[in-house]
């Protein structure tokens, strides 16, 4: 349903290109939401180039803005990003996609400071927002939910969830970035797991609700998924990885995660009838999920020492590539937990995209490094610095374009066919 609704909203083709970069609608979906229409970050456009020079992937426009942690989100026209200004107020700006004019840009009140380790690098609104077509959703740190009129900024509604539900102001924020699934949002907020109606904001139920220590902010971002012939939403807390029925809010199953302290941060990937995770300081894991005639059970299929930290893997042909927490790439066989090669260092973070049979890594550095996947061998391609900021927020790709934002810009890059 989704994917008919963003296809009746784009025009046929969005930029021209040369011959070989000629896009018709149907090979342009939007990147919408967190890692992009089905939470994969794995994309079915038109072959990238197997370079990162400026003649390949060229800069049309960059806009300063205030600094933020939350990923942009694409229209057919727009470029939507958010910022914390003056650590007082959310901002939330609409820019053209094609030209990088300010549309429109809306504000409101909120800002506070995150503890320990997370505030050396600024207490910035972290969640990325959901595009439908019209409507945008934007989660501001201060554990609410606001619908934006996409065309113009206006607010349509709000759900300040402290007020809702009577629930502390969560220590790190509203991290765990919205799931936009058909009329409904899925959000990890007022520690617990809520379903929305996206018209109207009006709570449909609520469920995983933690208390104690266990009540402080969600890292991860809930995706959906088919595991034993049933849909079922995914689900990773603080200290368990859940599979949830999406209609009723009922847990279907669950498997506890080690963590430390609490820092599950990579959202969820399923694979055939099995779930892969990964938690800082610990190993990554794939767990079977199958069913008897009464119940869902979980089993550990296998468990290796990869230590994933914030970065979520990609999949391409039943190998994941993984950023771990000591800085290096991992490949990973879903199928045997058998792991293929590490690579040397690269930056504390990076966020991954793939296309085929390449993968975009941007780092926390501002380096950009375009990989081969190939199970073999880690084989980077080429690398480039794409901006002097840190670029802690996740890379997006739709088309040819691709959009970077850095701590106190948004660039548009876009590839162009080689001569």
């Amino acid at each position: 349903m989704l994917q008919n609704v963003l296809r009746r909203s784009f025009p046929a083709v969005l930029i021209v290109f040369a011959q070989s970069f000629a896009l018709a609608q149907d090979d342009l979906p939007a990147w919408n939401q967190w890692r992009g229409p089905d939470r994969s970050a794995v994309i079915n456009g038109p072959a990238w180039p197997r370079s990162l020079n400026e003649e390949t992937l060229n800069r049309s426009w960059r806009v300063e803005l205030p600094p933020s942690y939350s990923g942009p989100v694409l229209s057919d026209r727009a470029v939507f990003v958010t910022g914390t200004e003056n650590k007082e107020n959310e901002v939330v700006y609409a820019f053209d996609r094609k030209t990088g004019e300010e549309l429109w840009r809306t504000e409101w009140a909120g800002a506070m400071s995150v503890p320990f380790f997370a505030a050396a690098n600024g207490s910035w609104i972290r969640a990325t927002p959901v595009y439908d077509g019209s409507s945008l959703y934007v989660a501001g740190i201060r554990d609410v939910l606001v619908s934006l009129n996409a065309e113009t900024g206006e607010e349509q509604w709000r759900v300040d969830f402290m007020k809702e539900l009577g629930t502390p102001l969560p220590q790190f924020g509203f991290a765990s970035s919205p799931l936009l699934d058909g009329h409904f949002l899925y959000v990890q907020a007022a520690a617990s797991l809520i379903k929305l109606d996206k018209e109207t904001g009006k709570i449909v139920w609520r469920a995983l609700k933690e208390e104690g220590d266990l009540s402080d902010s969600a890292f991860s971002s809930p995706t959906m998924a088919t595991l034993s012939g049933k849909r079922q939403l995914l689900v990773q807390t603080r200290q368990r990885l859940v599979g949830v029925d999406p209609e009723t809010g009922e847990v279907l199953w669950e498997q506890k995660v080690p963590s430390f302290r609490g820092m599950n941060i990579l959202t969820p990937v399923p694979f055939e009838d099995g779930v892969f995770t990964s938690s800082y300081q610990n190993k990554s894991w794939l767990y079977k999920i199958s069913k008897t005639e009464d119940r869902f059970v979980t089993k550990e299929e296998w468990s290796n020492n990869a230590q994933g930290y914030m970065s979520t893997p990609v999949v391409i042909d039943g190998f994941a590539y993984l950023h771990l927490q000591n800085q290096r790439l991992t490949c990973i066989d879903l199928r045997t937990g058998e792991r293929k090669w590490t690579s040397e260092p690269y930056g504390k973070y990076c966020s991954l995209v793939a296309n085929k049979d390449l993968i975009l890594a941007l780092d926390e550095r501002g380096i950009l490094l375009l990989i081969q996947a190939n199970p073999n061998e880690f084989e980077l391609i080429d690398e480039r610095t794409v901006s002097d900021q840190e670029t802690w927020a996740h890379l997006a790709v739709s088309g040819a374009d691709l959009v970077v934002r850095e701590l106190n810009a948004v660039s548009m890059f876009q590839w162009e066919a080689e001569n």
